[in-house]
């Protein structure tokens, strides 16, 4: 029985594609199953292929971009691993993938030893930990994955939860104080009590959680 993994690679950049696909031939134990340009490239690959074990997604592409081809994944191929490789670091795209169904997020200007390793670790653990998605993060979504609420867990104050909602914009903590009319300091005393209540480590944290529970809506 053979232990070798299969990968579906989705972008729109040819040469990248390509140079991508190149560079995985090198990964013992890995292969690249097929490419597509985009979610809908994809889909229709996949009546004549097996299913991958990893799906390596860009976000934005033509006709199906990546948000909208993970949630159909995990709908219609939930065992399948989505990893999204984008060039976008930002927190809400982050929190968008991982919503849609994404096990793990790596840049585009990653090292080949990261990739690998989130190769391996999606395959061995269902996810990918990496500095953008803290092991933290996942977990907190995994214990909230059976719909409960944030008031099932902690207790928070409206003006925490008006804080959350701020986490998932683009603005700053100085720019959230002064929306919120307080001082940066106060926004520190925020930040760091629902770190400590919902055990996360990072504004990703708060802000995927929110998303999570409703507070949000992205």
């Amino acid at each position: 029985m053979s232990d070798v993994k299969y990968i579906a690679l989705v972008d729109d950049h040819v040469l990248f594609r390509k140079g991508l696909a190149a560079l995985i031939s090198y990964f013992p134990a890995y292969e690249i199953l097929f490419e597509a340009a985009n979610g809908k490239d994809f889909i229709r690959q996949l009546k004549i292929y097996n299913a991958p074990d990893i799906v390596l997604l860009d976000i934005n592409m033509p006709e199906m971009d990546g948000y909208s081809t993970a949630s159909w994944l995990r709908i219609n191929y939930p065992e399948v691993n989505v990893l999204a490789l984008s060039t976008m670091d930002a927190e809400t795209a982050i929190i968008k993938m991982i919503t849609n169904g994404a096990k793990g997020y790596v840049l585009k200007d990653a090292e080949p030893e990261e990739l690998k390793r989130a190769f391996d670790e999606v395959i061995s653990k269902g996810y990918f930990y990496n500095d953008l998605v803290t092991r933290k993060v996942m977990q907190s979504l995994s214990a909230l994955s059976s719909g409960s609420k944030i008031s099932d867990f902690v207790k928070l104050t409206e003006r925490e939860m008006e804080f959350l909602k701020y986490t998932c914009t683009e603005k700053t903590y100085n720019e959230i104080a002064a929306e919120m009319f307080v001082s940066p300091r106060t926004i520190d005393g925020y930040r760091n009590s629902l770190c400590e209540k919902l055990q996360l480590k990072s504004r990703t944290g708060l802000a995927l959680y929110a998303v999570k529970n409703g507070i949000v809506k992205i």
